[in-house]
């Protein structure tokens, strides 16, 4: 039944069906087959329970959060201040990508939303300054997967909601590994560029330590949106959703006190929030759909049964899973891939003895890995279509160095697993 299944949803997804109604096709699919009982009846109450969640309110929260972000004038001034601090370093203008895509990340929680903000913000500069264009959109592409990594983040809302893990501690957990895994980011860019120093541009920008001063004026905005979302959370005066729906008020004051808060841009704000969340919640509903069937035929437990079986080490079955979502991200859409597969894996991972708060930062290392491989990947397509014109390899082989760091990043959370784990564990007295 499993491999029917996986071969199943290979052939709808890769018929050009829409993501939502691949995965509805292939539950009913599965209980037409397999079940003696009228499974599609469950769906109403599976809609209805999703819709409901009380933690899914978060989404559509840091959506518009991020939607309003990018019409409020505060990233513009925000790569500029940070321009002045990491703009001198080896790749110039390519660590500022990576420091502004780090940031705008701690305050939309949407990767998409990150590449595309910077990507135009930054993409003139690459022509203006004979940046090298792979490496130079690649910093971008690899930037925007921050988005889901460093909190506030909206794949690990969808992620603690299926694995009933606690999305405070999922955001502990991300947040020395994603602002390491930025610093690797620009670690690549540092000896890429010292090694082929034309790949780094010819811009030469002087700046003076009272101008350095002066430009932290532009990084208080995000700064203290990032503070007020996640330190809400961890002084216990807010839930993830609430403090979302703090995020969208404050976001609004920013774009009220840059004079580019009306109506219009509103309206857009507004339009853009309800088509991502619709995506969303359909892709999320019918994978739950999905998840349902294949839990009441025993898919699930079968599966788990097998894997607890082998007489592998849990290493070298955690590298097994490690190795097979590196190949699906390939082929399958980053928030299917994280829907459909995370009430069978993390059952395993569980009882192996890792824990679920930090196979969660693993696993959304290894969902931003999906956005930056090809034929698929989310951000390279939002990071071309920016672009605008020129061939898509460039982006494709820029991104390569990226993927790189974050397979390392995952070597690294596997040899130290506190990485993730000593913030939740300091932060809970356990």
């Amino acid at each position: 039944m499993l491999l029917v299944a996986v071969l199943l949803l290979l052939v709808l997804v890769g018929s050009a069906l829409h993501v939502a109604s691949a995965l509805g096709f292939l539950g009913a699919a599965l209980s037409s087959i397999y079940s003696p009982f009228p499974l599609l009846k469950a769906l109403g109450e599976l809609m209805w329970a999703a819709s409901s969640d009380f933690i899914l309110l978060a989404v559509p929260m840091f959506i518009l959060t991020g939607e309003i972000l990018l019409r409020s004038g505060v990233t513009e001034r925000m790569y500029d201040g940070l321009d002045r601090w990491v703009g001198q370093l080896p790749g110039g203008l390519m660590h500022t990508n990576i420091a502004a895509s780090a940031i705008f990340a701690a305050t939309s929680g949407s990767s998409v939303a990150t590449a595309a903000t910077i990507g135009t913000v930054s993409m003139p500069n690459m022509r203006r300054h004979g940046y090298n264009p792979a490496l130079f959109l690649g910093t971008i592409a690899a930037g925007g997967t921050l988005g889901i990594l460093i909190p506030p983040s909206i794949n690990m809302v969808i992620y603690g909601m299926l694995s009933e893990t606690s999305v405070p501690e999922l955001y502990l957990a991300a947040f020395i590994p994603g602002f390491l895994l930025a610093g690797l980011f620009s670690l690549a860019v540092w000896v890429i560029c010292l090694v082929r120093p034309a790949l780094g541009g010819k811009r030469s920008l002087p700046v003076g330590t009272l101008e350095r001063i002066r430009s932290l004026v532009s990084l208080g905005p995000p700064l203290l949106l990032f503070l007020l979302v996640v330190g809400s959370i961890y002084a216990g005066l807010a839930t993830p959703t609430e403090a979302a729906s703090l995020g969208v008020v404050a976001s609004l004051l920013l774009a009220l006190a840059n004079r580019r808060l009306s109506v219009a841009a509103l309206l857009r704000a507004f339009e853009g929030t309800v088509r991502t969340t619709s995506m969303v919640m359909l892709i999320v509903i019918a994978a739950l759909f999905v998840n349902f069937v294949m839990s009441t035929l025993g898919i699930t437990d079968a599966v788990v049964m097998a894997m607890t079986r082998l007489d592998w080490s849990p290493l070298a079955v955690l590298l097994v899973i490690i190795a097979a979502y590196l190949v699906l991200g390939c082929f399958v859409e980053t928030l299917t891939l994280m829907i459909a597969t995370t009430p069978i894996v993390v059952p395993i991972i569980t009882k192996l003895g890792y824990s679920p708060v930090w196979f969660g930062v693993v696993f959304v290392i290894l969902i931003e890995a999906a956005l930056i491989t090809p034929p698929i990947g989310m951000n390279l397509f939002v990071v071309q279509s920016v672009r605008g014109q020129g061939p898509f390899r460039d982006v494709v082989r820029g991104s390569a160095p990226f993927l790189l760091m974050m397979l390392a990043l995952i070597g690294l959370l596997i040899a130290a697993p506190d990485l993730a784990l000593w913030l939740p564990r300091a932060l809970s007295g356990k």
